[in-house]
């Protein structure tokens, strides 16, 4: 996002706009690049602009302070060095468990957004996976992608388990939510979640 695009949505002047973010750049939650305006090249295109996006580093404020992310690296250790297989199947039966029953909780309002365009299974999939901070992006060829892994630090330690438990947990949602033409499939990329949603077959 440019400076012109945060002032409007934030319906304050560019240069408070511009004060703002170059400060959250400082702090390390955004990042800024320059890029030309598409369509502009050339002599006379003028000076790439300022564009600003989320850093990849993680912040976390706990008062008084908490240690769920050092619980969570031992709980994964156990799981994996003191049962093997049989921990990881454990762990990815409970992840789709847990996955049906948040899929379970939202069918129930189905019909009162029955009017609405779209697949329904889709938004209720998409909603669910918002409130746990996946934010699912609908892209092309009926693929959902998930533009934040809510396990990222985790994953990169222990992938193969962490990932599989993500697939067995957005499995576990589309199963609650009866969404039979909705199918989780594992496709790491860069910058993404490990788990695609496609949409059909």
């Amino acid at each position: 996002m440019g400076r012109d695009d945060a002032a409007q949505a934030a319906g304050i002047s560019r240069a408070l706009a511009a004060y703002h973010l170059d400060k959250l750049v400082e702090s390390g939650l955004l990042t800024a690049t320059y890029q030309r305006p598409d369509g502009r090249t050339g002599p006379g295109a003028g000076r790439p602009a300022k564009l600003y996006s989320r850093s990849e580093r993680e912040f976390a404020v706990s008062a008084p302070p908490r240690e769920y992310k050092l619980a969570a690296r031992l709980l994964v250790r156990a799981i994996e060095s003191g049962a093997g297989d049989s921990g990881r199947a454990a762990l990815r039966t409970a992840a789709y468990q847990l996955g049906r029953e948040l899929g379970s909780q939202v069918v129930s309002r189905r019909s009162s957004r029955s009017n609405a365009g779209g697949d329904p299974a889709l938004r209720d999939l998409e909603t669910v996976l918002s409130g746990h901070g996946y934010e699912p992006e609908h892209g092309d060829n009926d693929v959902t992608r998930l533009r934040n892994c809510p396990f990222h630090e985790l994953a990169r330690e222990h992938k193969a388990t962490v990932c599989g438990m993500n697939l067995a947990l957005i499995e576990g949602v589309t199963a609650g939510l009866r969404a039979s033409t909705l199918r989780p499939v594992l496709d790491p990329q860069p910058g993404y979640c490990c788990v695609i949603i496609n949409s059909g077959f």
